[in-house]
Formats: C-alpha cells, sequence, structure tokens
C-alpha cells in the first residue's frame, strides 16, 4: 500500500516536470543554455524535484550519497513545508495573472495544486518521531536561504528574475526583500505547524 503511494507520488512529480520542461522548450525565446537555467532557477521546478527525489529514494530504496540524505530524519517534513509554499504562493500571487490552457493547465495544476496535496496527505500518514526532530528540520532552511541568495546574484547579472514578486527591476530591492522576509517567513509558520501536528499525529497513533 505505502508503495503504491509512494509510487504514485514518484510518477506524478517526473511526468510534472518533464512536461514542463520541453513545454518550456517549445515556447522558449532565449538559447537553449540561458532557457534550462531559467527552468532550474524556479523555485516550483526545484522543490517539485525534491519530491521526485524522495519518492524515488523510498520507492527504489536507494542508498547512494547524495540521495540517501533524502530519507535522512527531518527531510520528510522539511520538504512538505516547502512543496506547500509553492502551492501557497501560486494560489495567493500567481493564479490571478496565469491562465494556462491545455496540456500546460493539467501539468501547473500537478507543480502547483495536487502535488502539494498529496505530499501533504502523504506527510500525515507517515510522519514518525524522528521526521519531528527541529535541528534537521532547521537545517533545510539553507535551501530556500541559497535559493533566494542565487536568485538576487543571477537577476543582478542577468535582468532576469523568474517571479514578478522577486523582479528588482520592476520593483525595486526594497519591495523584493519586503516579499522575500513575507515568504521565508511563512515558510517559518509551516514548519512550525507542522511539528505542532505532527508530535499531536505521532501521540495519537501511539
Amino acid at each position: 500500500m505505502i508503495k503504491k503511494i509512494e509510487t504514485i507520488g514518484l510518477a506524478m512529480g517526473w511526468f510534472a516536470i518533464i512536461t514542463q520542461f520541453f513545454l518550456m522548450l517549445q515556447n522558449r525565446q532565449t538559447g537553449l543554455f540561458e532557457m534550462t537555467i531559467r527552468f532550474f532557477s524556479f523555485f516550483t521546478i526545484l522543490t517539485n524535484i525534491l519530491v521526485a527525489l524522495y519518492f524515488t529514494v523510498a520507492v527504489f530504496k536507494l542508498k547512494i550519497i547524495p540521495l540517501k540524505w533524502l530519507a535522512s530524519k527531518g527531510t520528510l517534513t522539511a520538504i512538505t513545508a516547502f512543496i506547500l509554499i509553492v502551492g501557497l504562493v501560486y494560489q495567493i500571487a500567481l493564479r490571478a495573472i496565469w491562465n494556462p490552457t491545455g496540456l500546460q493547465y493539467i501539468v501547473d495544476e500537478l507543480l502547483h495544486t495536487i502535488i502539494p496535496l498529496f505530499m501533504l496527505g502523504y506527510w500525515a500518514f507517515m510522519i514518525k518521531k524522528e521526521d519531528l526532530r527541529v535541528k534537521p528540520v532547521v537545517n533545510w532552511l539553507l535551501y530556500p536561504l541559497f535559493y533566494m541568495a542565487f536568485i538576487m546574484v543571477r537577476g543582478y547579472l542577468s535582468g532576469y528574475y523568474p517571479y514578478p514578486f522577486l523582479n528588482v527591476n520592476e520593483i525595486g530591492y526594497e519591495k523584493a526583500f519586503i516579499n522575500i522576509s513575507i515568504i521565508f517567513g511563512t515558510v517559518l509558520g509551516i514548519l512550525i505547524s507542522l511539528l505542532l501536528i505532527g508530535k499531536a499525529i505521532v501521540k495519537k497513533k501511539n
């Protein structure tokens, strides 16, 4: 049963990521190399890759470094928080300015709605005491911090920002950093909520 659920997560994740790449490839307005960098500049893509890799490791019981780290303590809770922020930011800030159709609509819903909800359900079902240890979960905060630093530096050098709420050219540094602070604060809020809810779930299971 659990392996079937994880296989579904694996299949959904890789289908959405690979299909999104080819959709961007079909509609690219830059060179292939630049398009590829832009593809991997989206927090949505990177976080969905983490989710897909997590399920890949779970299904195939991979032990190779660095993939085996995805099975370490705290990872499930951290990745769940990050994919939830992907969904939340999309619903609040991006859905109204983006109207995809056809296959792009399906992929969009997978990346921003279905997979986040699927991951939340999986987390609630699978959560264990070791997934709620504060230190390893907090260590994962380096991921969004490094991401934001990368986007700001690359945006300064290239002029390209993947999200309108980070686009310094349009909104300025002050507003961009306010938005970053709000998002990071929301990530912390989600992490704390998951830790508290997770402890209640684990206590109920026991």
